[in-house]
């Protein structure tokens, strides 16, 4: 049961009723008087006002630093305000009051927008920005021997080709040169992997995805290993004004309930997907590490346990924008949509999508195709979903 509140005071429960979650709805919190006001801001209590603190974001707050293995987390309005934030916050050594990012290491297999933020936004600022591929630790090592950034960021599992990182050895080598890491854990989902535990500096979600888990909530989440990097984020929170609302908080915390149940099933879905779509004659590769087929399997089998996330993408054969766009226009069951993580399957093109500014060779050179196509696997029956792939494909020529 749901109980809504206005100006931040919680009614009275008749009596017999079972607790309810109170979800705050105010942005203002009424004092009863001006030296209670000054005590709370003093204080740094959230009873101050919504873009400090509210209780209902609180919750989930405490509820990500539980699933994330963390010490602190600090909720956003986005899943890129997050990363934003989390690269700010890793850049600014001994909680100081600015930061002072002397570089940044990426990952070249990451989100389109991500990208973007690293290369468009913090170069534009004068921040050195590098790339490299962070699935071949020698490169990581010579790029930070010649470069020596403080900030380190990876995709634990990368958008849209699904290659996995080694988080302890990237924690160990940005540690070694006193640099942070930050790794976004989106993909993965908390039920894979904990990055936290293996040494990351932060772990960073957009919960409009598996956490939110039913596509109706934009959000982001920034967990912190140590208290010193969750006060820097709050600060950076507080600053930026990016916050997550009430009723946001609200739905993100009912996914984080179902959260297990959601990815065992998905991650059951798509493994029995990219098996039928390996042997499909009118696909050329699938991207899936729970496959024998994809260049780490086994060292997949070692990080996630058996989980392999619920991500599959594929190339066609004779793959083009044209021929794409045909299979994801032939789809009944399937929705197309840009996002992933709901628990209806979703099909998208990461060139008019996820990666749609970043130039053609560009993305060519980083192995995403004009005929690529990725899925976000729900929990519908399996059978119908692989009888729905068959017909769209069927259509080809």
């Amino acid at each position: 049961m749901t109980q809504l509140v206005h100006a931040g005071e919680l009614a009275p429960l008749p009596a017999g009723r079972p607790t309810v979650t109170p979800i705050y709805t105010s942005t203002t919190f009424i004092h009863a008087s001006a030296s209670a006001a000054d005590e709370a801001f003093a204080g740094g209590t959230e009873a101050v006002y919504s873009r400090y603190g509210n209780p209902t974001v609180s919750q989930v707050e405490a509820a990500m630093t539980v699933v994330e293995a963390g010490v602190a987390s600090v909720m956003f309005a986005s899943g890129m305000a997050a990363l934003h934030a989390a690269i700010l916050a890793a850049g600014t050594p001994r909680g100081e009051n600015n930061p002072k990012i002397t570089g940044i290491l990426y990952s070249r297999d990451l989100y389109g927008a991500t990208i973007s933020l690293i290369e468009q936004f913090f170069s534009s600022l004068g921040v050195p920005v590098v790339a490299t591929d962070f699935c071949d630790l020698a490169a990581v090592d010579e790029a930070l021997k010649g470069f020596r950034p403080n900030v380190v960021f990876a995709e634990q599992l990368s958008n849209p080709l699904l290659r996995v990182v080694d988080v302890a050895e990237l924690a160990k080598r940005a540690h070694a040169i006193g640099a942070r890491l930050v790794v976004d854990n989106t993909l993965a989902s908390p039920l894979l992997e904990q990055p936290l535990r293996l040494g990351a500096d932060f772990s960073v979600h957009s919960t409009t995805k598996f956490l939110g888990g039913h596509g109706d909530v934009t959000g982001g989440a920034v967990v912190a290993r140590t208290t010193m990097g969750g006060d820097v984020v709050r600060r950076y929170s507080r600053l930026l004004g990016a916050v997550l609302g009430p009723f946001e908080a609200n739905q993100v915390a009912r996914g984080i309930k179902t959260l297990g149940l959601r990815v065992e099933r998905q991650c059951e879905n798509a493994g029995k997907i990219a098996t039928y779509l390996a042997e499909h004659p009118k696909v050329a590769k699938i991207y899936y590490p729970g496959h024998t087929s994809h260049s780490q399997h086994e060292f997949a089998e070692r990080v996630f346990g058996g989980r392999f996330g619920a991500m599959v993408s594929f190339e066609l054969k004779n793959g083009t924008r044209e021929r794409a766009f045909q299979v994801m226009d032939s789809f009944k069951l399937i929705l197309p949509g840009t996002s992933l993580g709901d628990i209806y399957t979703l099909v998208t093109s990461p060139i008019v999508s996820s990666h749609r500014d970043l130039p053609p060779e560009v993305r060519h050179a980083r192995g995403i195709p004009d005929g690529l196509l990725r899925l976000s696997v729900g929990i519908e029956d399996v059978g119908d979903l692989v009888a729905d792939l068959g017909q769209a494909l069927t259509r080809l020529d």
